[in-house]
């Protein structure tokens, strides 16, 4: 009984072809429901805007369409989602079979110590798989889900390149900014410097006031001259993403600094998560994988090959293609693995495997995103409260300088408590600077981690 079965199942596949890809299950998310501090049902469903309706800077937004033209990683990026399509159509091609003109010549001795003559030309079909147990088949659906992979491979690293032209742009009005910074507290110190040298020479200030005023005026120096190379190195950073020379209209310049992106909407369910480019790229390398299952199982059955041909044969070249020359041949074969060796146990072993690795690839890059948009979350929620706080801080500092200039100028303060303030000034609006920087590149960063509007 179970004999007649079995002929019967191979019957049936062999009149209306197979599968043996096991049938996929997208794995479970090993992350909560919802961001920290998230409703899970808050905008369920809801899209991220496009990259351009976030920033809201107009030459930030040019410069980044530059870096779309000119950017030659996103450029390598496309070249190789074609290579894979290629590669796909290739395999797609191996389910159809390939006709080819072919002619032949073959003249040898015979018997009777005469040259015999044989010529044949016509159409040629060499070794089509029928594919009847869908191995074929099963590489043609691990091709596919590997051009889709490079597909979604190019739209993450459109992203990335995005996020790291924004980046750049707000790093170089930082630089910026505190280059204007630095030049006027440095005109101030030596402003400072000047009028301490010149009361030490009248002696009215002593030696001390006039080191700690040169010290002053040295720092700031110093502090120009490492910003000045800090924006010439984040320039060529951003010249590399652009892959061109950026335009210095579409530069940030100093005193002109403008909200650059606007702000991620808040309440973002944990399932945007499924909308990442990187995400869809290890489900669709788990697919590939699980595909390659498919393929490895049906090398354990029959592989039938058909050969054939139509044209014209003769044992003279002149009667090629002459009324009675014509006919065909047409040979099947059938190869059903027997012995060899362990190697087809090992390839099923081997693609389940790495259907496993897959699987491990495709969890830890859900739980990488959700680590990124919960870092970006909580930078949310603390940045704005810090630069709130330095900004008080940067106003009581000022007002402390204020002050401490006229008791100076009264003779009630020293010079040395004028020119603390004027250090704690300065140290306070650096700060503030790179916290206005590290709020505004998170906002960068959570709509990267959301999957930047695709």
């Amino acid at each position: 009984m179970n004999m007649k079965l079995s002929v019967l199942t191979l019957a049936v596949a062999v009149l209306s072809g197979c599968s043996f890809i096991p049938t996929y299950e997208r794995p479970a998310a090993p992350v909560p429901a919802s961001f920290p501090g998230q409703a899970s049902d808050a905008s369920a469903g809801a899209a991220l805007p496009a990259w351009d309706t976030v920033v809201a800077d107009a030459r930030l937004r040019d410069l980044i369409a530059l870096a779309l033209q000119n950017n030659r990683d996103l450029r390598v990026a496309v070249l190789n989602m074609e290579q894979v399509r290629a590669a796909y159509q290739i395999r797609r091609a191996d389910q159809f079979p390939t006709l080819n003109l072919a002619a032949s010549g073959n003249r040898q001795p015979n018997g009777s110590g005469g040259i015999s003559s044989t010529y044949s030309a016509g159409l040629a079909m060499s070794s089509w798989e029928l594919d009847f147990f869908g191995r074929v088949a099963a590489l043609k659906d691990t091709a596919l889900a590997q051009f889709l992979a490079s597909e979604e491979a190019q739209r993450a690293a459109q992203t990335s390149l995005v996020a790291s032209v924004a980046n750049g742009w707000l790093a170089l009005q930082t630089d910026e900014e505190l280059l204007d910074l630095t030049r006027r507290t440095l005109a101030t110190r030596e402003d400072s410097l000047r009028l301490t040298q010149l009361r030490f020479d009248n002696g009215v200030a002593s030696a001390l006031d006039l080191r700690q005023a040169e010290s002053l005026a040295a720092a700031a120096r110093g502090t120009l001259a490492q910003l000045q190379r800090s924006r010439a190195q984040d320039l060529n950073a951003l010249t590399l993403l652009v892959g061109q020379t950026p335009p210095a209209a579409l530069l940030p310049t100093a005193g002109v600094s403008s909200v650059a992106m606007r702000a991620v909407p808040e309440g973002l369910p944990s399932d945007l998560l499924a909308r990442r480019a990187d995400i869809r790229q290890a489900e669709q390398a788990l697919i590939a994988a699980n595909a390659n299952i498919g393929a490895a199982r049906a090398a354990f059955f029959p592989r039938i090959a058909l050969t054939a041909s139509v044209g014209s044969a003769s044992s003279d070249l002149s009667g090629l293609f002459k009324d009675g020359s014509w006919g065909f041949t047409l040979a099947p074969q059938a190869l059903l693995p027997i012995f060899d060796a362990g190697r087809n146990q090992a390839n099923l072993a081997s693609a389940k495997v790495g259907r496993d690795i897959a699987v491990a690839q495709y969890e830890k890059a859900i739980q990488t995103a959700f680590r990124e948009v919960a870092d970006a979350l909580a930078g949310r929620a603390t940045l704005g409260e810090q630069l709130a706080a330095l900004q008080q801080q940067a106003d009581a500092d000022a007002e402390r300088l204020r002050l401490s200039e006229l008791r100076y100028r009264s003779g009630v303060a020293s010079s040395l408590d004028l020119l603390d303030a004027q250090r704690s000034l300065f140290a306070t609006q650096q700060s503030l600077a790179q916290v206005r920087l590290a709020q505004q590149q998170n906002q960068v960063a959570l709509y990267k981690a959301l999957g930047g509007g695709y």
